[in-house]
């Protein structure tokens, strides 16, 4: 059982030997000769991690309407995993990414409604390489934890500028932002940018690469393009709709090119450095498509959520002009779970300590050392919260198990039942990949055998991974974040996705009426008196939406306070002692609903105001 946090020191995390081991530890276990006395330098590792891009979405992957030309040299310069998976969705997919784990064990099972955030004592490729003596760097879009000690900075990145929640105009993030011109947290320092958000990360990348090119980095580029809102500029558009192309298939065309430009700029970058060559370079995706039925998708069924191979399917490219060989296809199955092994076996650091690792390292195939490549099954699952507005992980329920030639598929035909509805045998289905990658003939009733093995090997999966599965705790009080300003990105339990999806409405119309009701799990890390601002409008936004006469309640384990609301106003203050717990916050509104359910505010601001 992995040990349980109470205090802020025991946020502290041990990774193996790498902080202290020193450069003769760090070869140890190495698949080659890259930590020898006749190397400058361990390799700097460049991962490059887009947004909703789907396999299709390049045009070396068969898309004659897209213009792609730095990513497609880029793929005739790598080692190319034709068969790599992730999640179907983006926060599973990078907690496995980072952490060399499936995302259930991590804490993260969905992108919102509280199951968004990394489990503070997860050890992340960030923390190795960094204890390692790497410099580290994040650019772009974390979305694993907005508050301590679940930032990127709390996990391993020395250099930060990303965007809060899951996009830059979410309601984590300042009011009105957009992808240009936009607010960013720059070391969780808010700071204003101009341009457009994927030039600035990627700018920011690569000032970070050149003040550090005479000593090794890792620079973590997750771009949050092409996910929505597609806000790119008309003159960038308009290639593609002169193309007879849809308004939402040239935006997100458009958003792509402005990435592959940035990309080039990455290469010549390296390149203009002389760092090209002791530089590995990885190219992927988080997940499918969104609206995937209206572009190219290189012939894969269905997209974004989705447990068929066009929701799980992605790209992947790994350069090290030094040690891979360009121009390589590997279609054995590989996934977001083996990019933590293999890069900390490319760069000679060791694997954290007392941590269960589900991925396993790609360097052997890579270096084309195996031919007795064993075979192994990969399992692939998202849940999203049923009507009652609970999400947990379910079993049986849209998730898919893939091994070398077989994969079955456990998902509702009915798209709206699809994350709550569990699959029985007799509908569970199976394709054989190698013959029908395009996942269109069902083959279950032939081989009832292959059925009931696949469907054992996930159901113990199932049971492994979700065992000790339970809410992430955010932080209050703590000297690294004081306030700390709690949003409905993270609220959980029953109402907390009616509770995210009223604050879009409300926020257009403030006429609708609030709804929605949950907790935030958090830890309080410090003893004294707080000041609690509750509200439903984001701090700074300057339409309102007025309050109605009623009670303002706040509840943490034994502290509660609660005060009248004077109609009109825009938020209640409140201030009461808390003492050092671990529990849910309760807070909530009466009088704002004609049928007089209460609601939870959108917004809770939490700051420590001293001991006493």
């Amino acid at each position: 059982m992995r040990k349980r946090l109470h205090t802020r020191r025991d946020f502290i995390k041990t990774v193996g030997g790498a902080a202290a081991s020193g450069a003769l530890a760090l070869c140890s276990g190495m698949p080659f000769n890259a930590c020898s006395s006749g190397d400058k330098r361990r390799p700097n590792v460049v991962l490059v991690l887009t947004d909703d891009q789907g396999y299709g979405d390049l045009g070396c992957h068969g898309n004659d309407r897209i213009r792609t030309p730095h990513l497609d040299g880029f793929y005739g310069q790598s080692t190319r995993f034709t068969n790599f998976y992730v999640c179907p969705l983006c926060s599973p997919t990078r907690a496995s990414l980072l952490t060399g784990r499936y995302n259930y064990r991590t804490g993260v099972i969905d992108t919102w409604v509280g199951w968004a955030m990394l489990r503070p004592d997860e050890v992340t490729l960030a923390e190795i390489l960094k204890g390692a003596g790497y410099r580290t760097g994040i650019f772009g879009k974390w979305h694993l934890g907005d508050h301590f000690p679940l930032r990127p900075v709390d996990q391993g990145f020395e250099e930060c500028l990303i965007h809060k929640g899951g996009g830059i105009g979410g309601r984590a993030n300042p009011p009105e932002n957009l992808y240009y011109d936009p607010i960013l947290y720059h070391n969780e320092e808010p700071k204003e940018y101009r341009g457009h958000c994927t030039d600035i990360f990627f700018t920011a990348a690569l000032e970070f690469i050149e003040h550090n090119r005479n000593e090794p980095f890792f620079a973590f580029i997750p771009t949050n393009v092409p996910h929505v809102p597609l806000e790119i500029k008309d003159e960038e558009v308009a290639p593609y709709t002169a193309m007879g192309l849809d308004e939402i298939t040239a935006r997100h065309y458009a958003m792509l090119t402005n990435l592959d430009d940035n990309f080039g700029r990455l290469i010549e970058k390296l390149t203009e450095l002389k760092l090209a060559d002791d530089t590995i370079v990885i190219f992927m995706s988080d997940n499918g498509p969104a609206y995937g039925d209206r572009r190219f998708n290189a012939g894969l069924r269905e997209a974004k959520g989705s447990v068929y191979d066009g929701g799980i399917r992605v790209p992947f490219f790994i350069r090290w002009p030094n040690k891979l060989s360009p121009g390589v296809d590997i279609d054995r199955i590989a996934a977001h779970i083996d990019v933590m092994p293999t890069v900390l076996s490319l760069c000679g650091a060791p694997p954290p300590r007392n941590v269960r690792p589900d991925g396993i390292s790609l360097v052997p195939l890579l270096l084309n050392e195996t031919a007795d490549w064993p075979d192994r099954t990969l399992f692939f699952q998202q849940c999203r919260p049923d009507p009652e507005g609970i999400n947990r992980p379910r079993l049986f329920t849209n998730c898919a198990a893939r091994s070398q030639r077989y994969k079955i598929v456990m998902t509702s035909r009915n798209r709206r039942r699809r994350q709550t509805e569990a699959i029985g045998f007799d509908e569970t289905e199976l394709f054989d990949m190698i013959q029908d990658p395009s996942e269109s003939e069902d083959i279950a009733k032939d081989h009832p055998d292959i059925v009931r093995r696949m469907r054992s090997a996930y159901e113990d999966w199932f049971h492994d991974v979700t065992r000790n599965l339970t809410p992430v705790l955010i932080g209050l009080g703590s000297p690294e974040e004081n306030p700390v300003l709690l949003t409905n990105q993270d609220i959980f339990g029953p109402g907390a996705a009616t509770s995210y999806s009223s604050w879009s409405r409300l926020s257009r119309n403030p006429e609708e009426e609030p709804d929605g009701y949950g907790i935030w799990n958090v830890r309080v890390i410090r003893s004294g008196r707080y000041r609690i601002t509750l509200s439903l409008n984001p701090v700074g936004k300057d339409v309102t939406v007025p309050l109605k006469a009623g009670q303002a309640v706040f509840v943490l384990g034994a502290s509660k306070e609660s005060k009248a609301i004077v109609a009109g106003s825009t938020k209640v203050n409140l201030e009461l002692r808390l003492d050092e717990t671990e529990g849910a916050i309760e807070t909530y509104f009466t009088g704002q609903r004609r049928d007089g359910k209460k609601i939870t505010p959108f917004f809770v601001e939490v700051e420590y105001l001293g001991p006493e």
